[in-house]
């Protein structure tokens, strides 16, 4: 399932390195905080791997 948004692949690209151990998860907010609580590395994986071009910045 790819990224709606740019906000939402940067998210989950954050939530990813937090759960591979990459960086403290107390770093996290909002929406990477509760991605890493509800979504599998896969899933994160998938969703951080989205390509950009032609993604808004924010889903509306």
């Amino acid at each position: 399932m790819p990224a709606k948004s740019r906000a939402q692949q940067r998210a989950a690209g954050a939530a990813l390195a937090a759960k591979r151990g990459e960086m403290p998860k107390g770093k996290l907010k909002g929406a990477s905080r509760e991605m890493l609580k509800s979504m599998t590395e896969k899933e994160l994986e998938d969703f951080a791997s989205t390509k950009l071009k032609g993604l808004p910045e924010h889903k509306n």
